[in-house]
């Protein structure tokens, strides 16, 4: 028999008008003939056209002035070349400039799935038995460009969630490359990215064992203006688009977490950042750090990121490397054990792998840990957020893939000193979609990126179809019996 599992009725859909003011941008050109247009209105007709998309678009962004004149400054080259003073333009024609070179996007507006949950830092003026959680969602938009998005929400004692509202505007964080890199560990990834080797070994020879983004960016410049070749100059760039995966973000601390939303930033994940892992990290000293890990995107190819923080203001992203930080599903243990980091990943595709590490960037050696069993998962077999600590072992809650390309969820329960050995496993489903969960931006897919226990509730938070979110409740006692008894039925899929 399946376990019972209760449904919430809540659900947390996609919403059209979160929407982020981007740069926009075609070729010189035509950029340049743009900003000499602009340039030819009188100083009357820019404040003509300025000051109503100013009042229009004050009521849609935070700071719509601050984003136009930075939009305005990233044309400045192409300014200064059609023979414009920079300095001399006045406040209004560089925020007209910048309103050309800007558009909005709607962040939600194609989907919102594939949530993880973890406990807010801030657990204050709360009741007896509440929790406070942040919830971090895959937000899907137009050409599907995936980014990071939060919620926060409220448990309540007996396990009810409230999510709570969204604030009214979306900001994009500051970014700041001030980023030390690595010789080693930098063109190691470099070369996993499929630059050409002579191109790396160019860049390499400059460079010292350590080096800062603004050396690195020199180098590759003096490099590139060397070049005759269209397809040698491109090679370039992408070092220099890979030093890009290295970076701090900020956002303003007068934002609600629903106001955050973290972006592409480089070329390799200009395609999206897809499914984050968030979990509670405990040192050994006790300090607590926010993890996740996630998949960035470039329409080819796919690089494992991780992100950290410990307010959710300011976070530090950079590439996962070695032959274990491959593919996607890559999930963080929230502590190390026996002195090392653990992390579950499914390198090759199709079976759950665990590894261990002295350094948290720096993955190798994994090792096979799962194999598709059951009729449900015999496509694949990956994990649906990092491990939970609980007295009986590491609940792993899994995903599973069969007939139709239908995505179920499972479980399993592993050794707490030794994680290698499975105590035991589901064979039948946790959580299958029902009729109401089946239609979707991709039909018959449940996922998730990670749950909680609260007052002996396990609470799956749960993309439906990749479209929206909803989440799930199971006794936590009656599924660690059920792990342990090793005694679940096989799962007939013609019920």
């Amino acid at each position: 028999m399946r376990l019972s599992v209760d449904r919430s009725p809540v659900k947390v859909y996609p919403d059209p008008k979160r929407v982020i003011a981007r740069f926009f941008f075609s070729q010189d050109e035509r950029a340049k003939e743009l900003i000499l247009r602009v340039m030819a209105l009188s100083e009357e007709d820019v404040f003509t056209i300025i000051s109503p998309l100013l009042q229009e678009y004050s009521k849609r962004h935070r700071n719509i002035t601050k984003i136009l004149n930075r939009h305005c400054d990233k044309v400045k080259r192409l300014i200064t070349e059609v023979g414009v003073d920079y300095a001399e333009l006045n406040q209004y024609r560089k925020l007209l400039i910048g309103s050309y070179f800007t558009h909005e996007y709607s962040i939600e507006s194609a989907a919102f799935f594939n949530p993880s949950i973890i406990e807010d830092p801030d657990q204050t003026e709360l009741v007896d038995g509440q929790k406070r959680m942040i919830i971090s969602f895959r937000a899907v938009g137009e050409g599907h460009i995936s980014s990071i998005v939060f919620r926060r929400a409220l448990v309540e004692k007996n396990g009810d969630l409230n999510v709570l509202p969204v604030g009214n505007y979306i900001d994009e964080a500051e970014i700041v490359r001030n980023a030390v890199y690595v010789k080693k560990f930098f063109f190691g990834k470099a070369e996993d990215n499929n630059i050409d080797n002579k191109v790396l070994e160019n860049v390499k020879a400059k460079l010292g064992d350590k080096f800062e983004y603004k050396e690195l960016r020199n180098v590759i410049i003096a490099l590139k203006n060397e070049q005759k070749s269209e397809e040698a100059k491109l090679d370039y760039d992408k070092v220099l688009w890979l030093s890009d995966s290295y970076h701090n973000i900020s956002f303003s601390k007068d934002t609600d977490i629903s106001d955050r939303v973290i972006f592409p930033i480089s070329e390799f994940e200009k395609k999206g950042i897809e499914d984050a892992r968030f979990v509670k990290f405990v040192n050994d000293d006790g300090s607590i750090i926010y993890y996740a890990t996630y998949t960035a995107y470039d329409g080819h190819m796919i690089m494992p990121k991780l992100l950290q923080t410990t307010d959710f203001y300011e976070f530090n992203i950079c590439p996962l490397y070695g032959a274990g930080a491959q593919n996607k599903n890559l999930a963080l243990f929230p502590r190390k054990i026996n002195g090392k980091y653990a992390m579950m990943s499914r390198i090759d595709g199709w079976n759950n792998y665990i590894m261990y590490s002295d350094k948290i960037q720096v993955w190798e050696s994994p090792e096979l840990l799962q194999q598709p069993h059951a009729a449900w998962e015999y496509i694949q077999i990956g994990n649906c957020g990092s491990p939970i600590e609980t007295e009986d072992g590491w609940l792993i809650i899994t995903h599973g893939v069969g007939p139709m390309r239908r995505y179920c969820l499972g479980a399993s329960l592993l050794k707490l000193d030794d994680p290698s050995v499975e105590i035991g496993r589901l064979s039948e489903p946790l959580i299958v979609p029902n009729k109401d969960e089946r239609e979707g931006y991709v039909p018959n897919v449940l996922y998730s990126c990670g749950s909680i226990i609260h007052n002996d509730k396990l609470i799956i938070p749960y993309g439906l179809s990749d479209y929206c979110s909803s989440f799930a409740t199971v006794d936590i006692h009656a599924l660690l019996d059920k792990l342990k008894s090793k005694s679940s039925s096989l799962y007939d899929l013609f019920i």
